[in-house]
């Protein structure tokens, strides 16, 4: 039997939004499985996903740069986020975006030897930076987008950045979008771009609770078909409400002004990535021990 820390409950009902003692007994029942426990919970009180989609555990910021037919979005992470919020800090991120649409290095390695509109490499900048705000800072990922058509990006205050590239239209509908994009962060631009994981989760969940609900076997495939068709409504893009006018989806809009979407990229800062949580209160004990 899995040991189950206080940790592991505090995780699993920051991602569940569920009480502790069931978040407890579900990993209990999963063996300290946190994915398989996460399962059960969603399955044992309807919720339809986490409560958060990537938990952004990290700080610093999401920086575009859009010059002519191509554009470049960029996230960049430092340790706090009063780094993250320095003009210095935030210059280099800049600096940073607009060498990936000038340099078109091949990834975040190559993009440290690029050279910036100052001069200086993206790397030689980087240990500048370093070394006047004494954090560690780095390029986590980028996006280069070369196109016909229209570039539209859009960032949500430094946490939120969305590039989208647009074919027809104009770039008030672009940035619209792009909005749009930001407010109800779509996985896919259609049902084929969505992960066959996801979907199998969502019809798996959907058939033990049909289970749980006493709901004939024969009825479990169709439940099953039902919620999955409706999760893909919920988070594919052109299946979504128009977030300023939601009596017409996104395909619905793109249509009325005879225009289409390429790609997109949405990047919210820190996703993914988990953050040491310092518990003060141990910290201090420890030391009164010494």
């Amino acid at each position: 039997m899995a040991e189950i820390t206080a940790k592991m409950v505090g995780e699993l009902r920051e991602m569940t939004g569920l009480g502790m003692m069931d978040c407890k007994k579900a990993l209990v029942e999963a063996n300290g499985d946190l994915k398989a426990a996460e399962e059960a919970l969603r399955i044992k009180s309807g919720n339809k996903a986490s409560k958060v989609a990537g938990r952004t555990a990290a700080e610093g910021t999401v920086a575009a740069f859009v010059k002519g037919g191509v554009g470049a979005l960029a996230e960049i992470n430092c340790e706090t986020d009063f780094v993250g919020k320095d003009a210095g800090f935030l210059a280099f991120a800049a600096a940073a975006a607009e060498a990936i649409v000038t340099g078109n290095p091949a990834d975040v390695e190559a993009l440290g030897n690029v050279k910036t509109a100052s001069g200086e490499t993206v790397e030689e900048l980087r240990k500048a930076i370093i070394a006047k705000l004494g954090e560690n800072i780095n390029v986590r990922r980028f996006t280069r987008i070369e196109t016909d058509g229209l570039l539209a990006t859009y960032l949500h205050g430094s946490k939120i950045g969305v590039v989208v590239d647009l074919v027809g239209g104009n770039e008030a509908l672009g940035k619209d979008i792009a909005m749009h994009i930001a407010a109800c962060k779509p996985k896919s631009l259609d049902a084929s771009g969505v992960d066959a994981e996801l979907i199998a989760t969502e019809r798996r969940v959907a058939i033990e609770r049909a289970k749980e609900a006493g709901k004939p076997e024969a009825m479990w495939d169709k439940i099953a078909e039902g919620t999955v068709q409706k999760f893909l409504k919920e988070v594919t893009l052109l299946s979504q409400p128009f977030v300023k006018d939601d009596k017409q989806t996104i395909e619905q809009l793109l249509k009325a002004n005879g225009a289409s979407i390429k790609s997109f990229t949405m990047y919210v800062v820190g996703e993914g990535i988990e953050k040491k949580v310092v518990d003060f209160a141990a910290e201090v004990a420890a030391a009164a021990k010494v």
